[in-house]
């Protein structure tokens, strides 16, 4: 006991306790705890940033909820931050939250964030995660103790050298076998800490004590961090920090040669708060280096008082009844047996994750991995999401995303969930701004998904997730404003100066509208108007209309004002139509395909400005109609864009069928290349064009007639463009068409040598009998009585014909 109690810092002139732990683990947690009940220090020195000093009461509030995270970033680049996450289970929280409860200082002493994050500059890496040193690019300090440095940056992980000695190939299952399962923390509190110091003096022999000058300037910094707290408690001082370092701290160094080493650092200005962090991001499938496989796991280890795997299995029959599979009691009695046994036959002393994993297959799952993945996404992986007490330290535009939160009822949570808004509603609206500005400002907490309900232009359909590393982002934009809306206001703003595409400044305005920021309207309005002035590519111009129209057509929706659109959106329409027939002349393939998708988006714009008043603009469908009547009988014109045109007017009725019949007629004539005229056929009826074949075998027999005169020297190079047109049709179209093709032209019942229209299956007279036999089904799809009053009354008076029609 004695010599125990010496090594690990408890004998006479021994010096200060050094607890090295597994960062993240629950055995380390305990172990913790009852090496500080045993000792009671004066104070208790932990592993991080001091800047975080002034942060530690914090963690005795009764709003502060682990997983949490101490949250460095630069004061000039909030961008450039860094995390230390603490979990219920990890070691330092429990040291922390021991020192507040006795009374007794906690302190960091770790090298300052300040130059954590000036490293980070120079290595212009991504936020970090870490308990430990940044510069790999991920927390190297998840496993017992930190990666430690071999050669050229290659770094031995001390878990898995360990494990490795053992015989063991997981060293996951090796560390439940060597301290969760042997209650860490029981009889001696001293002894884990005295193994694993030996075991860590061991590995740094052969590894070496080295290797990596950061690691050096860290370990330097605590040693006089570790000097200052004796000469100011005595050698009543417990240590807390990873296994790794132990031999460095316990190792001799001048004071010189410590400061030395800390001499000539970067160094940049930081703030530090509390921020919530997950367990899923604690998880090494998170990307986080300091990472466990299974927090959930760990969090029930340590927080259950006694049979953890009756209780484990509890849980996992409880998730899957939720679920609707059936798992009753015997379910339950049957997998703890059957862990068990496992655990004996593979020797280990309890039941292990693995164990109740394979036990939970096969008795609860029934041998299938589906249910297996959602026990180990909800329990061992879990989607727990701390808190942080409202008077933690936060920038002001975190603090008023955090008052928009709780007065629209919007909790951030850690698991995926949709959410439905109907925006005629005031709070579902506040919540539809507030998603947009954060969208704006580079805050992803929200996605637009598509609804599954209604699509109507009061709908919005969110899919929101809470990632720790929003609250950088937050931070991040804080440099806009001090609010939300003031904020989003600034960026919108600076992004439309800035904005290189016309198309990206008519997006900004729709964005503007979805967020309601009329403040940031006048100059995105003004930047538009000068831009789509100076701008005569007609594809830009093309490209902007649409998402102009769109706000301008849904605006009043939510409520936002848009007669600043309706004068620049009906300019840049008069201007397309200007410009479009002298772009459309002369043009390669790739180029007359995206003239043809630049069509088909003015003419869906220029159908929602008809039903928007324009003063001083005229009837724009109209005069768009005449653009594409200039488009449809110019031969300089593509004949994918001309046969698009024809369609385009023919759908709005504009043309008859004769008219695009003769059309067709022509670009399908002898004279006319293969190419082009294939090119022609793609336009018109290409994007569900194939029902006009079926209902109209007039135009199907021009094509037909065509395809069957194409030279077979030529058939061969317009063969891959009709493939592509007809194989975007549905198996019901190209079913239909086959059947009239093999059937032929139908005889009589149209002007000479043009066969009968109407589509297949229907007869040439009319059948009275049946035609009568629907009207008690119309009646009662109509909600009439069997008398035929009111409203069956006209139903009555239809002509045969019409009912016909109706009945198919």
């Amino acid at each position: 006991m004695a010599g125990a109690e010496q090594a690990a810092g408890r004998g006479p002139g021994a010096g200060p306790l050094l607890l090295g732990v597994r960062h993240h683990g629950p055995g380390s947690a305990r172990a913790v705890r009852a090496a500080l009940d045993a000792a009671r220090p004066r104070v208790v020195l932990i592993e991080g940033p001091p800047e975080a000093d002034a942060l530690v009461p914090l963690a005795a509030e009764e709003g502060m909820r682990p997983p949490v995270a101490l949250l460095a970033h630069a004061v000039d680049e909030p961008g450039r931050s860094a995390f230390w996450p603490l979990a219920g289970f990890s070691p330092e929280w429990v040291a922390i939250r021991w020192a507040l409860r006795h009374d007794v200082p906690a302190r960091f002493i770790d090298l300052p964030a300040a130059h954590t994050l000036a490293w980070q500059r120079e290595d212009t890496g991504t936020p970090e995660e870490h308990t430990g040193t940044p510069e790999e690019g991920s927390a190297p300090e998840g496993e017992v103790a930190q990666a430690a440095p071999v050669g050229d940056g290659v770094r031995v992980d001390p878990l898995a050298a360990l494990a490795e000695a053992a015989g063991y190939d997981d060293p996951e299952r090796w560390w439940e076998d060597v301290v969760e399962h042997r209650g860490m923390g029981d009889g001696d509190p001293y002894a884990p800490f005295l193994v694993l110091e030996e075991a860590m003096g061991a590995l740094r022999e052969t590894y070496g004590s080295g290797g990596h000058d950061r690691d050096l300037v860290r370990e330097a910094y605590m040693r006089l961090q570790v000097r200052a707290a004796v000469r100011e408690f005595g050698e009543d001082v417990a240590v807390v920090c990873g296994a790794w370092h132990v031999p460095a701290l316990r190792r001799k160094a001048t004071v010189a040669a410590d400061r030395s080493l800390l001499k000539g650092l970067p160094k940049v200005r930081t703030d530090m708060t509390w921020v919530p962090w997950t367990h899923r991001r604690l998880a090494r499938s998170g990307g986080y280096g300091a990472g466990i496989d299974s927090p959930g796991w760990y969090a029930h280890l340590f927080a259950a008082p006694d049979r953890p795997v009756e209780r484990w299995l509890t849980k996992v029959a409880g998730l899957l009844r939720e679920e609707d599979r059936i798992v009753s009691s015997a379910h339950v009695i049957e997998a703890v047996r059957l862990a068990e046994t496992l655990a004996a036959m593979r020797g280990r002393p309890l039941p292990g994750l693995s164990e109740t994993t394979d036990a939970v297959r096969a008795v609860m799952c029934e041998g299938s991995d589906v249910p297996l993945a959602l026990v180990r996404d909800r329990l061992v992986v879990g989607d727990v999401l701390g808190e942080v007490p409202e008077s933690a330290p936060a920038v002001p535009l975190q603090r008023d995303l955090a008052r928009l939160q709780r007065r629209l009822r919007l909790k951030p949570e850690a698991s995926e969930r949709e959410l439905e808004l109907d925006l005629r509603g005031e709070t579902d609206a506040g919540r539809s701004r507030l998603l947009h500005r954060l969208r704006l400002l580079g805050v992803g907490w929200g996605e637009p998904a598509a609804s599954r309900g209604s699509t109507g232009t009061f709908r919005e359909t969110w899919r929101l997730r809470w990632e720790p590393e929003l609250s950088v982002r937050v931070a991040e934009a804080g440099v806009w404003g001090t609010t939300v809306i003031a904020a989003a206001t600034a960026k919108a703003e600076a992004d439309a100066v800035g904005a290189g595409a016309l198309a990206e400044v008519t997006g900004l305005a729709e964005q503007c509208l979805l967020a309601g920021l009329p403040d940031a309207l006048p100059v995105v309005m003004r930047v538009l108007a000068d831009r789509a002035a100076l701008d005569a590519d007609v594809g830009h111009l093309a490209q902007a209309l649409p998402a102009l129209v769109r706000s301008l057509r849904y605006g009043d929706v939510r409520g936002t004002g848009t007669a600043a659109l309706a004068g620049v959106a009906a300019g840049l329409a008069e201007r397309i139509f200007v410009a479009l027939p002298p772009a459309c002349a002369v043009l390669d393939a790739d180029a007359a395909e995206g003239m043809r998708r630049h069509v088909n988006a003015v003419h869906t714009a220029v159908g929602l400005l008809g039903d928007t008043p324009m003063a001083g603009h005229g009837d724009l469908p109209a005069r768009w109609h005449g653009v594409l009547g200039v488009l449809s009988g110019r031969d300089t014109v593509p004949g994918v864009v001309r046969g698009r045109a024809v369609r385009l007017l023919l759908d709005d009725g504009e043309i008859e069928q004769e008219r695009a019949a003769r059309l067709m007629g022509l670009a399908l004539s002898p004279g006319t290349p293969p190419a082009d005229a294939a090119a022609w056929i793609e336009g018109f009826v290409g994007g569900g064009g194939g029902m006009l074949l079926v209902h109209d075998e007039r135009l199907l027999a021009l094509v037909d007639d065509w395809l069957t005169g194409v030279p077979a020297e030529a058939f061969t190079d317009v063969l891959p463009l009709l493939r592509r047109t007809f194989s975007a049709y549905e198996p019901g179209v190209r079913r239909s068409l086959g059947e009239l093709v093999r059937r032929g032209p139908r005889q009589g019942g149209g002007p000479a040598g043009v066969p009968a229209a109407g589509p297949p299956g229907f007869g040439a007279d009319l059948d009275r009998e049946r035609a009568d036999a629907v009207l008690p089904v119309l009646r009662l799809l109509l909600g009439l009585g069997p008398d035929g009053t009111g409203a069956g009354t006209a139903v009555e008076k239809r002509s045969g014909e019409e009912l016909a029609a109706v009945a198919g």
